[in-house]
């Protein structure tokens, strides 16, 4: 067990126990991990177990208590192709095809990107654990396109400041249900855990919903069926999906948020990807044509 103390100083009062964290932390981990260590009782604040929207004052004195690496907590190299856009010695930008979970998680401990990425053999970042070397951010399960992976903990954390600002620069492209009647437009609509179903996000004005805005501009009309192209200024859970139920058109095949059965897979992919690259600091954008399916389901509608 690792264990981190603080002392909080009058230029950091006022910041949440979290953010307090990660800016002091003089060692690669993520947010999201520190958040669990808050949740299960690893983090104290004057001797006793933090709160999560607790809010640092000055002089207060803070544990953060790191468990080791458990063994089992390991992921196999399996030997799974991979589609790859680009690399060099920080980041690798991946192809992902539908059917592949970006990485393992309850359940899912094999046939993943990061199994994948073992077997490749080249180095993976360390920022967010064992059971997610790598990973920056994810696509859906049956999601296709574009991902970047970050090979070492410098690369991981640029990319991710970049993701946490909203700076990355994402386009979609989707088959949604029925016509879509404005060439162009946006949603605009708040986003938490819906409370009826715990798998599933939906539009909600519970307080702790986030903010969530997507862009929108129709590509192709066609018989029963809209082809758009998706920009997510933010990056919630299944923020295009949710939106666009919301908005009357479900994506085609999304059995989660949709009627599914209209397509053979959730009909949605990652185009282009343009971020700062973290080592050079120039902007890269990066494309991915569009998935022979949806160019076949277009010609006969």
């Amino acid at each position: 067990m690792q264990e981190v103390t603080f002392k909080v100083s009058s230029a950091d009062k006022g910041l949440r126990l979290d953010h307090f964290i990660i800016k002091n932390l003089e060692l690669p981990i993520s947010r999201s991990r520190i958040q669990r260590l808050i949740k299960t009782g690893m983090v104290f604040v004057n001797e006793k177990p933090a709160k999560a929207h607790y809010k640092v004052r000055e002089n207060d004195a803070l544990r953060v208590n790191i468990p080791p690496v458990q063994p089992s907590m390991q992921v196999s190299p399996e030997e799974i192709p991979l589609d790859i856009v680009f690399e060099d010695e920080d980041i690798l930008v991946i192809n992902k095809p539908s059917g592949m979970v970006t990485h393992p998680a309850a359940g899912c401990y094999s046939g993943t990107l990061v199994n994948a990425l073992l077997h490749y053999g080249c180095p993976l970042s360390t920022v967010n654990g064992p059971l997610r070397p790598g990973i920056v951010h994810r696509l859906d399960k049956d999601t296709t396109g574009l991902l970047v992976i970050a090979k070492n903990d410098f690369a991981h954390l640029g990319l991710a400041k970049q993701f946490r600002s909203h700076t990355v620069r994402r386009k979609y492209i989707a088959l949604v249900k029925g016509k879509v009647a404005h060439d162009e437009g946006q949603i605009e609509m708040p986003i938490a855990r819906d409370p009826h179903h715990r798998q599933k996000m939906a539009v909600s004005f519970h307080k702790k919903s986030r903010p969530a805005l997507t862009r929108y501009k129709v590509l192709k009309r066609l018989k029963s069926a809209t082809l758009l192209e998706l920009i997510p200024h933010t990056g919630r859970t299944h923020q295009l999906r949710v939106h666009l139920k919301f908005h009357g058109h479900p994506i085609l095949g999304d059995t989660r948020y949709g009627r599914g059965g209209d397509f053979e897979r959730l009909a949605l992919h990652a185009k282009v990807l343009g971020f700062q690259h973290p080592r050079t600091g120039k902007f890269v954008e990066f494309q991915s044509g569009v998935p022979e399916n949806f160019m076949l389901y277009c010609s006969h509608k």
